[in-house]
């Protein structure tokens, strides 16, 4: 099969994960850069990478790497590109997005105005027409720009891959499903140790632990772009990929997985979520202020995502929330916790210093994740 470079972007600071999860699909890496990873596969991997990867934000097939710092330079350089062999006569076919940092080209309006120009101009005389009627399967494309290099590529995913279908019911400011299964991925948590979510909100960190404990690939049920794209991947790649996944489910697995919200609506939310992705059965999902978290068991895990000022707007209150977090993990005394929060004063409140603290980008909102590591529990055959 032919060799492809995938470019799958990630949320700032979690390109480490990604890797792993790409290596571990198989796939050579090429390159790491700030929000994205690029690496080798066949057509395959198309399929794979969209259907099996937890952390990814989309797959690119990579057209292009080019130089350009004027739009005579860029048209000529995007005309030069092969297109036939990405796009069918009757493609339909867009810059969907086009980004510039540090670059000489920085209208994101012209750059797409130019790429579509020259690919238009080199499509014509190949399929014999001065007008393409663009009526056939949807073909976007994307374009990035940083100092004056630009990466041209067909967005194989279309929606984002945090969309994995479950999530119709959201509360306020809930974390992406994709960040959420990345900063799981990054604490040492395991499906054979408990896991607690004291503000589970729609239950975003609780159903993708189960969906990563029970082997629950996270695109399974969705749809993608490219799985019209015949002339680059064939439907039976597709229909492989799947089979793989659902030979690779585990709904027998053993797991102790809870999310906890003041909210009686919330939880509501929660079920109703679990049950979309089809680990109702793994997750206990329950109505309990911060002030009541505890548990009988030793050696858990918190990873939650507490309200941080978009959610509370009142700062007595919020100080408040982490105040009574702070003492309730403090009692869980051989408990690890890991917070995502973009509250500065976290450490201050909770009375607890941090293990690690990681920056990580949720968007635009910078973050942080407090690591809280807690005591190793005992290898087993020993006290």
């Amino acid at each position: 099969m032919k060799e492809m470079r995938l470019v799958a972007p990630c949320h700032f600071g979690l390109e480490a994960v990604l890797k792993k999860e790409i290596y571990d699909l198989g796939y050579e890496i090429e390159k790491v850069e700030d929000g994205r990873v690029t690496f080798i596969g066949d057509s395959q991997a198309i399929a794979r990478a969209n259907i099996f990867l937890r952390t990814a934000e989309r797959v690119l097939l990579q057209v292009a790497r080019i130089k350009a710092t004027s739009f005579t330079e860029l048209f000529d350089k995007v005309n030069d590109i092969n297109w036939s062999e990405y796009l069918p006569e009757d493609a339909k076919f867009w810059v969907k997005k086009a980004t510039s940092v540090k670059s000489k080209l920085f209208s994101p309006t012209d750059i797409q105005r130019i790429v579509k120009k020259a690919i238009v101009e080199n499509l014509k005389p190949v399929y014999k027409t001065e007008w393409l009627e663009e009526s056939g399967n949807e073909y976007p494309i994307r374009v990035f720009f940083y100092k004056d290099e630009a990466l041209i590529a067909l967005d194989t995913t279309g929606e984002s891959l945090h969309k994995r279908g479950y999530r119709k019911f959201t509360a306020k400011a809930p974390i992406s499903e994709t960040l959420a299964a990345a900063l799981i991925m990054l604490t040492p948590w395991r499906k054979d140790r408990i896991l607690v979510d004291p503000f589970c909100g729609c239950g975003t960190f609780p159903i993708e632990a189960a969906m990563i404990a029970a082997n629950i690939a996270p695109g399974m049920n969705r749809s993608f772009t490219a799985e019209n794209w015949t002339n680059i991947i064939e439907k039976k790649e597709w229909y492989d990929a799947i089979n793989e996944a659902y030979d690779m489910m585990d709904m027998d697995v053993e797991v102790d997985i809870q999310g906890y919200d003041i909210d009686e609506e919330n939880i509501k939310y929660c079920r109703k979520n679990a049950e979309l992705a089809g680990v109702e059965e793994l997750i206990h999902f329950q109505k309990r202020p911060v002030q009541e978290l505890s548990h009988n068991k030793k050696y858990g895990f918190i990873i939650t995502n507490p309200p941080y000022g978009e959610r509370l707007a009142d700062e007595d209150e919020l100080r408040e929330v982490y105040e009574a977090f702070g003492r309730q993990f403090k009692a869980l005394d051989s408990w690890s916790a890991f917070v995502i929060t973009s509250y500065e004063k976290t450490q201050q409140d909770m009375g607890v210093k941090a293990t690690k603290n990681r920056k990580i980008y949720n968007g635009m909102l910078k973050t942080y994740f407090y690591s809280f590591m807690g005591p190793k529990p005992p290898k087993k055959g020993k006290k």
